[in-house]
């Protein structure tokens, strides 16, 4: 294992990162210790400054980070913990991460573009469970698979329509409803998009 270069209080900087949707969810720190114990459980451990002890996210609020990997800076003094987040609330705020606001105080709900499959998949889901009456997700989904499947197919062949045609509003507009189309489609297959990427990530060379 690479010797990490702790600082002067024999911590490192941890960055919790998203496997699925690459968001950064927190920043806590980690001493010698809290490093073994996260790779020995398979769970997050960070060390408290404040408190001057141990702890595994989630200990108490049921709020576990399940770590995919753990990767190390080029300086060998910070880490990236790559996480599943089991609740989807890495904030003590409630919130899904710690950087919800801007620099001007601002809360920030939108999403970064290489999250957005993801999220999508996850307001599709709320929507299937939560059926709201204005929701067309929930209509649409009502109406069965294959109406879905036909769905996809008409949006597909209206983006290969604009792209043959070349013009860049109309390919990214229908190319959108393409995408949240086969989002629906496979949500209602029992598949997670994170499982789309990573058949992408097998066949890269």
């Amino acid at each position: 294992m690479i010797d990490l270069r702790f600082n002067d209080r024999a911590l490192v900087p941890v960055i919790a990162q998203d496997y699925r949707t690459g968001e950064v969810r927190m920043l806590a720190w980690a001493n010698e210790e809290a490093v073994r114990r996260t790779l020995e459980t398979g769970y997050a451990h960070y060390y408290s400054r404040s408190r001057n002890s141990i702890w595994k996210k989630g200990e108490s609020s049921g709020e576990l980070q399940r770590v995919v990997e753990v990767r190390v800076d080029c300086d060998e003094d910070a880490l990236i913990y790559v996480i599943e987040q089991e609740k989807n609330r890495a904030c003590h705020t409630g919130k899904r991460n710690c950087f919800y606001r801007s620099i001007e105080g601002q809360e920030v709900e939108k999403p970064l573009p290489f999250e957005a499959l993801q999220r999508l998949q996850e307001i599709i889901r709320d929507r299937l469970r939560d059926r709201p009456k204005d929701s067309y997700t929930a209509k649409l989904a009502s109406k069965g698979f294959e109406k879905v499947a036909q769905k996809f197919g008409e949006e597909a062949v209206e983006s290969l329509i604009a792209l043959l045609k070349g013009d860049k509003g109309e390919i990214l507009y229908e190319t959108a409803d393409m995408l949240y189309m086969l989002t629906l489609a496979l949500e209602l297959r029992g598949i997670e998009i994170t499982e789309v990427f990573e058949e992408l990530v097998r066949r890269m060379k």
